[in-house]
């Protein structure tokens, strides 16, 4: 049976795509927009996923929701790909950590980051210039240092390898994808990580993430370098 993705559009889905492009699986697309008020999944997207989470990926009886749990179940169907390095392999633990820092290290922060934002423009104009102080004292001592750090790591890694793993594209490259582009867009990957900005531009030139970009109709401005 077909595997369906399902992809609410501007969010993180579009990893799954990519994934499924660059495994070259059999899957079926469907695309969901965002409510025009209120910017969160229709109804009928939630009625796959009760937290209006993407993606949500169907495979036959078996719903599996976030992002992380559907690449391993995608990968699980997939254990020839070499987009998941197995135990023993020399790449391994450099897989590991990448493939778990876009959600466990990065996104947290991102989010917080987009939280403070959103609350400043719809905040009483009053009380706009406290949460500004509050979301960069939040910012100077929270979000900077640790972002500074991992990407300071990311620098010392792609300064040795062409992807984040080693030499060859990897699911962590994929789930990677969206924190280092979120990064970027917030201003914290800058000229001064050439490395990063080498490895997003390759990201964007891979054949699959072109593939999965032109299913999704370019719409993800995200990844717009």
């Amino acid at each position: 049976m077909t595997m369906t993705v399902h992809h609410l559009q501007y969010s993180q889905s579009f990893r799954l795509i990519w994934l499924m492009e660059a495994l070259g699986a059999d899957y079926d697309l469907k695309i969901y927009a965002r409510d025009s008020e209120t910017n969160l999944a229709p109804a009928e997207y939630k009625a796959l996923s009760p937290l209006g989470t993407a993606p949500v990926l169907v495979d036959g009886d078996t719903v599996v929701a976030e992002s992380n749990a559907s690449i391993d179940y995608v990968l699980d169907r997939h254990p020839e790909s070499p987009l998941r390095p197995g135990p023993g392999d020399p790449t391994r633990e450099r897989y590991l950590f990448w493939y778990h820092s876009a959600q466990g290290s990065m996104m947290p922060m991102l989010f917080v980051n987009t939280i403070f934002g959103m609350v400043q423009k719809n905040a009483p104009f009053f009380l706009r210039p406290l949460l500004r102080s509050v979301a960069a004292n939040v910012g100077e001592r929270l979000i900077k240092p640790r972002m500074t750090a991992i990407l300071k790591v990311a620098e010392e890694h792609l300064a040795e390898h062409k992807w984040l793993a080693g030499e060859e594209l990897t699911a962590a490259d994929i789930t990677m994808s969206y924190a280092m582009a979120g990064a970027r867009k917030a201003g914290l990957v800058t000229e001064a990580h050439p490395g990063c900005l080498r490895w997003l531009k390759q990201m964007e030139a891979d054949p699959a993430f072109q593939r999965a970009k032109a299913k999704d109709d370019g719409r993800d401005m995200l990844f717009s370098f």
